[in-house]
């Protein structure tokens, strides 16, 4: 027997409903006679039939025992009786993304032992049965204990196909890097590239390809950070100077990776045109990999769609269909790299390589530059296409996939959306009047805390506390959720309108359980943000003797992934202290939702 039948019991009910459904499916019109309907029944050895009508839409469903009852009934002439006529109706089907929980719900809220699966379309692909699943739980519960369990091999299933999926997108920078010549870089890209391939078909191969829960899910998403971000290191630990020890090479590497893999952008590179140029592209190309696989790749394809409706609480409307959401924001992202970089060339006559790593980091609001001049006295249309882009990469992704297929918005979403630029606005307007930079100036470091991208012109450290304040608050709310930004997310905050219904035990009955633990998930999380911004600005302080204004600011940018810099980091910086604010980024990164789920599964 299973040394854990609950937990193998609970894996097995996570699978969709097609995995185990039976694909021989005897439908028939509802005009079909009840005789003609027993005989293709016996024909076809089927207990079932799925009535559809003239357009082939299932309104119906007849059991053999409908049809005996029908034919032994001598005042009832089977040559002249209709399935419509005995059928029962309405017919109850679950969707083919269903999981066997969801089915065995729906049984029994509708005391059914049957339920037929059609696709979005509506179309019947198949059937599950009761029994079936209840085989399923028994077999489960009867698997000989294995060095892995079910949950284990699926997170280690899924694990590969992230690594395979980061290790093909990193061919684009090492074939650049081979054409160019640079072979140093084209190395270390390709030698991650392979390994990411190598370790990702291990691991596919004997982990399990399945969904899984939100307890598993947030442990997929750590472990994912965790690994691309070190074997992201390898390309760094060809091109940084080894002067210091290996472990002090190795924090610099580990750390520069994160702030790609996450989109934090904080740079340890002063001059990054000393370093090879594909080496420049591979490091904001590995931002657009991080900021857009962790928000589409790794929650929407992972999660069970009933699961992913729970997250996006700020999402309402229908069920979005994932490979198609997929397939959309991956041509409509590239379509907006390729229209800032080309804008950037056409206005600024820049390299077009550099233009492209430019494009990348501010559609991912990642925030590297391709060199420390690139922002330098740029002309308002370069401002204006940079704001434009980081703009862009801080709205969901449903908003650019519901633009594309031209469907009205969301109530909930178009809310989210209009409450970011109502912040943004009004931040615009405090940060000009205060800070007395230009209104241009202005409104590009406003956009760039609110989306976290992290660009920066001046020495913030020279900016005066009002200006600093507005910075930071941008930074911790951050973008719109499901975008490529970091910090809390605006639809965090609009869960606070139910907080005094959390507080006061007579209106607490009023929210759903899973309501409750939203908004107590959404207090946690903007209360540690803060908290831990707070708690690495005191250790800059005394280690730095740095002053805690400039330390909250440089923080917060780390824990948000927002970059924005008052030079406290560098590559002198304590290794010990690379490493700490390197996982720092990487849970910022994660929102801290995945480590409060992973710690704290009741609030699941």
């Amino acid at each position: 027997m299973s040394t854990n039948p609950e937990r193998s019991i609970s894996y097995v009910l996570t699978k969709y409903v097609t995995a185990y459904m039976n694909k021989d499916v005897l439908m028939l019109n509802q005009n079909t006679h009840t005789r003609e309907a027993a005989r293709l029944l016996q024909h076809h050895e089927r207990d079932d039939i799925i009535v559809i009508d003239d357009d082939n839409k299932p309104i119906g469903i007849v059991t053999d025992e409908d049809i005996i009852n029908k034919v032994g009934d001598t005042s009832v002439n089977a040559e002249f009786t209709f399935l419509k006529e005995i059928m029962a109706t309405p017919l109850i089907t679950i969707n083919e993304k269903s999981t066997l929980q969801d089915a065995l719900h729906k049984m029994r809220d509708h005391d059914i032992r049957k339920l037929p699966i059609v696709t979005k379309k509506n179309e019947v692909i198949g059937i599950i049965y009761q029994g079936t699943i209840a085989n399923v739980i028994r077999d489960a519960t009867a698997t000989a204990p294995r060095l892995f369990s079910p949950p284990v091999k699926a997170i280690l299933g899924n694990l590969g196909f992230v690594l395979q999926f980061a290790g093909v997108l990193l061919i684009v920078p090492a074939i650049l890097s081979t054409i160019l010549g640079e072979t140093v870089t084209a190395t270390g890209i390709y030698l991650t590239t392979v390994l990411l391939l190598v370790v990702g078909f291990f691991l596919n191969s004997y982990g399990e390809k399945a969904s899984l829960n939100l307890h598993q899910a947030s442990i997929l998403v750590v472990s994912s950070l965790l690994v691309l971000t070190l074997f992201g290191t390898i390309p760094y630990l060809y091109i940084i100077p080894h002067e210091g020890s290996s472990y002090e090479v190795f924090a610099s590497a580990f750390f520069s990776s994160a702030a790609g893999f996450t989109t934090g952008g904080i740079s340890l590179f002063d001059y990054p045109e000393d370093l090879p140029q594909s080496f420049t592209f591979y490091r904001s190309f590995t931002q657009l990999v991080g900021g857009m696989s962790f928000i589409y790749l790794i929650i929407t394809a992972f999660y069970p769609e009933s699961k992913l409706q729970s997250m996006r609480g700020f999402i309402s409307g229908k069920t979005l269909h994932m490979r198609e959401l997929f397939a959309t924001i991956t041509i409509i992202f590239i379509l907006y790299i390729f229209i800032v970089a080309i804008l950037l060339y056409l206005f600024g006559e820049r390299n077009i390589i550099d233009n492209f790593s430019l494009a990348m980091s501010t559609i991912a609001t990642g925030g590297f530059v391709p060199n420390s001049t690139i922002l330098d006295n740029l002309i308002w249309q370069e401002k204006l296409t940079l704001i434009g882009g980081m703009i862009l990469g801080a709205l969901p992704f449903t908003f650019h996939y519901a633009l594309v297929k031209k469907k009205f918005l969301a109530p909930k979403l178009g809310k989210e959306v209009l409450v970011y630029f109502t912040i943004l606005s009004s931040a615009i307007l405090l940060f000009i009047g205060l800070s007395g930079l230009d209104p241009l100036t202005g409104i590009f470091y406003t956009v760039s805390a609110s989306t976290t991208a992290g660009f920066q012109m001046d020495d913030l450290s020279t900016f005066n506390v009002p200006a600093h304040v507005i910075l930071i608050i941008l930074m911790l709310i951050g973008g719109c959720g499901f975008s490529t930004a970091g910090g809390i997310k605006i639809f965090r905050f609009m869960h606070l309108k139910d907080i005094k219904k959390l507080i006061n035990k007579k209106l607490r009955s009023e929210l759903t359980p899973q309501a409750k633990k939203e908004l107590t998930s959404t207090i946690i999380i903007i209360a540690l943000f803060p908290l831990i911004a707070s708690m690495s600005a005191i250790y800059m302080t005394t280690a730095y003797e740095a002053n805690f204004q400039d330390a909250f600011l440089e923080s917060t940018g780390i824990i948000t992934t927002g970059g924005l810099s008052t030079g406290i980091i560098d590559i002198d910086t304590d290794p010990n202290a690379k490493i700490l604010f390197s996982f720092l980024m990487i849970f910022g990164r994660m929102e801290i939702i995945a480590i409060i789920y992973i710690f704290v599964p009741k609030l699941i």
